[in-house]
């Protein structure tokens, strides 16, 4: 097509993918304050480890505050606003990665376009997985060690933003790391990278996946850019693993 041809259909899916975000962002206001309780299980949870299944378990959080405040007269109404916006833009993920595809696949083979709904799926599923993940472990986790260690002296006093922006940033971070294995596989899939290749610089992947955490992590400490780091390089070997399958599919 065209260059103007393919800004208007560039346009059209952006349009497209706006349209729907804003419905989720107003369906998600609407119960932004059952989201909002749903977001406090972090501070009122926490992960314990037992010795019969399923072994990892959620007990009540060791923190003693639990209480949340505001310290600004817009803060808390900005808060629902944050969380709706979040909230509609994971709603609208399916959506928002069919028009991304809509737009690549005129430049595809025909073989290569029944690939839509495999990578909506996995696209949309992956990122889910990352946000469940930092949600139930990681974040439960990372409060109650950063909240009660060598606090026996001190009162946590949390503000609502300073939290919810905590939350959110972990949960979009580990969901968007969690995409790793399928971009490797599609890196794979053209020629742009092999498998053997990936494999012999994983030194250098560990190195880049502490920088990434370092980047992404809301936070400067160590602590949590080692809990994001892990998951980053274990997503590296599945991505690797994976490619290996499919690229012997494909050569087979």
């Amino acid at each position: 097509m065209p260059f103007t041809e393919h800004l208007a259909e560039l346009r059209k899916r952006i349009l497209l993918s706006l349209g729907v975000l804003l419905f989720f962002f107003v369906l998600s206001f609407n119960y932004s304050e059952e989201i909002f309780s749903l977001l406090m299980m972090p501070m009122k949870k926490t992960v314990a480890v037992i010795k019969e299944p399923p072994y990892i378990v959620l007990a009540p959080s060791r923190i003693k505050n639990q209480n949340l405040v505001f310290l600004g007269p817009a803060e808390a109404f900005w808060m629902h606003l944050k969380i709706s916006l979040i909230s509609g833009l994971i709603l609208s993920l399916p959506v928002i990665f069919f028009q991304l595809w809509k737009f690549v696949s005129p430049g595809l083979l025909p073989k290569e376009r029944k690939y839509v709904m495999p990578f909506v799926i996995s696209a949309s599923g992956l990122f889910f997985a990352g946000a469940f993940f930092c949600f139930i472990i990681v974040l439960p986790f990372a409060m109650n060690f950063l909240l009660t260690y060598k606090t026996e002296n001190l009162v946590p006093m949390i503000s609502v933003g300073k939290y919810i922006d905590f939350c959110l940033k972990f949960i979009l971070a580990f969901g968007a790391i969690f995409e790793l294995p399928l971009i490797i596989l599609f890196l794979s899939r053209i020629g742009i990278v092999r498998p053997e290749t990936l494999a012999r610089h994983r030194k250098y992947a560990i190195l880049g996946a502490f920088v990434i955490a370092a980047i992404l992590t809301p936070t400067p400490d160590a602590f949590n850019q080692t809990l994001m780091a892990v998951p980053i390089i274990l997503l590296y070997e599945i991505g690797i693993l994976v490619s290996r399958i499919f690229v012997r599919r494909k050569n087979g």
